[in-house]
């Protein structure tokens, strides 16, 4: 008998929905059968659960669904995503699955799977599978159940982290966290605890809670940067580190109160990366580029573009056995991090690189920050979308063109990215010029188009 669910809730990387009307403990009991039926897993896969209300409910039927299917289960309990991808690589587990909807409001929930590896499994690599053996509601049977064991990996995950400090003296300073409800402060108290850290924590938003009583959180929408931003000034603390709720997202403010963009921070983070190991392989994504083009070289390493999404980043990186990899978005990815991204290994870099600097955060990214103007994602409601995209081709057919990831447009003092959403009717502008003026003035040009 077939299952009738909302299709819309798998995404290209994974799977989101309102609770309890998209999916809800009967859909995650068959998502641990769908997936026990399509990775085959002959060891333990890891599970664990965000702060959100309904994780651990939803996460006690998903365990049942893959123990009823023969798999056993190894439960971390409440986790970061960034420690599911440590605990799935170190603990070389079959693979995993996150009950999480990372930033998305309260009523969300959702699920992130990997195989071993860890490697991400999206719509292309056994996603639309999964879906599909769901919605025919055709499992493999087993006579035998699975076992379960659970486990904390919260010691171990901090250590790993510390590992990353080098050697380097950490100096006395003032770090504001804001883990906007997620459980990333706990771990941050706990990686400062266990490596005597001489560092004063001003914390905002850092008791777990899963209503998020402050709304969505995502560090990344302007608005939600503020109170923050107000706080790392007033409190004139060093630096001010910021996560989204599943902390696979990292965000920085100076210690003059202004939030970096990701893309100025990775220009930093690339050349503490590339002093250490010359040469290598740097991924970007097409958002914005001129920046990260001139640090990679600059510094040595060899620049390689990937369209936008972990999946494709994390396989790219396989494939090239890249270094390291940074999306505008926060996302950062490293090679001896399983190829997976990470919202604890760039607070060490960064604490790393204040201990061991005469400038501050703000002064490493002045530069860069002062030579190329962004516009920041602005999405358009757009009905057709690809005709959109062609019509935008015509209009710059003058100009240096890709095709990578919907449309990028380039000339030599301004460039932009317009990208398609996989889920929802929107074109995605990002737009980069060498003078302020200009981003604005062609920001306003593109967009004039985009939504005409």
């Amino acid at each position: 008998m077939a299952v009738s669910f909302n299709f819309s809730i798998f995404k290209s990387y994974d799977i989101r929905g309102i609770y309890p009307n998209d999916l809800d403990e009967k859909f995650a009991y068959l998502l641990g059968r769908a997936y026990s039926s399509v990775v085959r897993p002959q060891r333990e896969v890891l599970v664990g659960e965000d702060v959100r209300l309904h994780s651990h409910s939803l996460k006690e039927a998903l365990i049942r669904g893959l123990l009823d299917s023969g798999v056993s289960v190894l439960d971390l309990g409440l986790i970061t995503t960034d420690m599911y991808y440590f605990a799935v690589g170190k603990l070389k587990t079959a693979g995993g699955i996150m009950v999480t909807a990372s930033h998305n409001p309260s009523e969300w929930h959702g699920f992130k799977m990997v195989r071993e590896g860890p490697v991400a499994i999206s719509l292309e690599t056994g996603l639309s599978e999964i879906r599909d053996k769901i919605l025919s509601n055709s499992y493999d049977r087993e006579e035998k159940k699975g076992q379960l064991r659970r486990a904390d990996i919260l010691d171990d995950f901090c250590d790993f982290v510390l590992s990353w400090f080098a050697g380097v003296k950490v100096r006395p300073m003032k770090v504001a966290i804001n883990p906007n409800f997620g459980y990333a402060g706990v771990v941050f108290r706990r990686i400062v605890e266990r490596g005597k850290l001489p560092i004063t924590i001003v914390g905002l938003n850092d008791t777990p809670d899963g209503s998020f009583p402050k709304g969505r959180p995502d560090p990344f929408i302007p608005e939600n940067r503020v109170e923050f931003c107000d706080l790392v000034k007033s409190s004139k603390s060093d630096l001010g580190v910021t996560w989204d709720a599943d902390a696979d997202r990292v965000f920085f403010v100076a210690d003059n109160g202004v939030f970096l963009e990701p893309y100025y921070l990775n220009t930093l983070l690339i050349k503490i990366m590339l002093d250490k190991f010359p040469g290598e392989k740097i991924i970007y994504d097409p958002r914005y580029v001129w920046g990260l083009e001139e640090a990679i070289v600059n510094s040595k390493g060899i620049p390689l573009i990937c369209r936008v999404g972990h999946s494709y980043i994390k396989a790219m990186m396989r494939e090239v056995n890249a270094l390291f990899a940074a999306e505008s978005s926060g996302h950062t990815y490293y090679r001896d991090f399983w190829y997976a991204d990470s919202g604890m290994i760039p607070v060490v870099q960064i604490l790393s690189y204040l201990s061991t600097s005469k400038n501050g955060l703000y002064e490493a990214v002045k530069e860069v920050m002062e030579k190329y103007f962004i516009s920041g994602e602005i999405n358009s409601e757009v009905a057709d979308k690809e005709g959109k995209i062609e019509e935008i081709a015509q209009r710059y057919s003058d100009a240096k063109q890709s095709r990578l990831d919907g449309i990028s447009i380039e000339y030599d003092d301004w460039r932009f990215c317009v990208r398609p959403s996989n889920t929802e009717p929107l074109l995605r502008l990002t737009l980069e010029a060498k003078s302020k003026r200009l981003m604005e003035e062609k920001r306003d040009e593109v967009l004039k188009i985009i939504r005409s």
